[in-house]
């Protein structure tokens, strides 16, 4: 890769940020289509955000990913908001140049891997567990699309559930129906699902061995796409494959799908989703 006065800048930034495999990712992509880009990670505390995002604009960065804990903290240092990034209430992906423009890449992230993954969600009955940042914006996402014949989300938090419900059926086409998750509503609303999303904590490292829904609970006919991705294969993932479910769609394809997205939003270019995944499939094997 060379480096010269020409290259463009692009980064994440986050506290820790140290795991993180996006520059990888990227600076695979840009290696491949001869791209004159560099992406790199900086450890940012949350009290020198501001300073951040406006000493990287003064620097010509190209555009900046934004994770834990600055997603939404971020909104204020920005002039503009895309419209899924102002409903969801959270960016991780930024544009920078004249105006400081933030975006979320996770919802569209996650629907290109249902649509790539053999889920295409239009005309389908969409089941979501969970209420947490991810949740929403593959919420948000899904219902701006317009494509989803319906939209449950059964979720622990009630407050977090009642803002999601209510931000979407004030944006958007869809009237999402919000419940409590627990065992009743979880084997109830999983009977008529065309599509379970989980977006749950459960499953990821540590809690490896546990699941919410279990291979009983679930019809064969279903597709699945667990947003988890350490482990590879979850225990839902697991259970799954126990059921039958020929669509089964793992966290690792909404992560690469939301690199691709932001890659389109920074240059206009169609990233090689088979390269990214590939890549990070290594990083993580190591």
């Amino acid at each position: 890769m060379k480096i010269d006065a020409k290259t463009k800048m692009f980064c994440v930034i986050g506290d820790p940020i140290e795991h993180s495999l996006s520059p990888v990712m990227h600076n695979a992509v840009f290696d491949k289509l001869g791209e004159n880009c560099v992406y790199t990670a900086f450890k940012i505390k949350p009290e020198n955000l501001g300073d951040a995002i406006k000493g990287m604009n003064a620097m010509g960065f190209g555009g900046v990913n934004v994770t834990i804990p600055h997603k939404v903290m971020v909104i204020d240092h920005l002039d503009e908001l895309s419209e899924e990034a102002s409903i969801i209430g959270a960016v991780n992906t930024i544009k920078m140049g004249e105006k400081l423009v933030g975006y979320n890449t996770d919802g569209m992230g996650a629907f290109m891997a249902l649509k790539n993954g053999g889920a295409d969600p239009q005309g389908k009955n969409v089941l979501l567990l969970g209420t947490g940042g991810a949740a929403r914006a593959i919420a948000v996402t899904l219902a701006l699309s317009g494509e989803i014949s319906s939209l449950t989300i059964l979720g622990i938090v009630e407050d977090e559930l009642k803002k999601l419900v209510d931000d979407i059926s004030k944006n958007t086409k869809i009237s999402p129906k919000g419940e409590p998750l627990n065992d009743n509503t979880l084997k109830e609303a999983l009977q008529n699902a065309d599509i379970l999303i989980h977006a749950t904590p459960i499953g990821m490292h540590p809690k490896i061995d546990e699941t919410l829904v279990t291979a009983d609970m679930m019809n064969s006919s279903m597709k699945l796409m667990d947003i988890v991705y350490t482990p590879l294969e979850t225990k839902l993932i697991r259970e799954a494959k126990k059921a039958g479910l020929k669509t089964v769609i793992g966290g690792l394809d909404m992560f690469v799908n939301q690199g691709a997205e932001a890659e389109r939003i920074w240059l206009g270019i169609d990233a090689p989703v088979d390269l990214m995944r590939k890549v990070v499939l290594g990083e993580l094997s190591k």
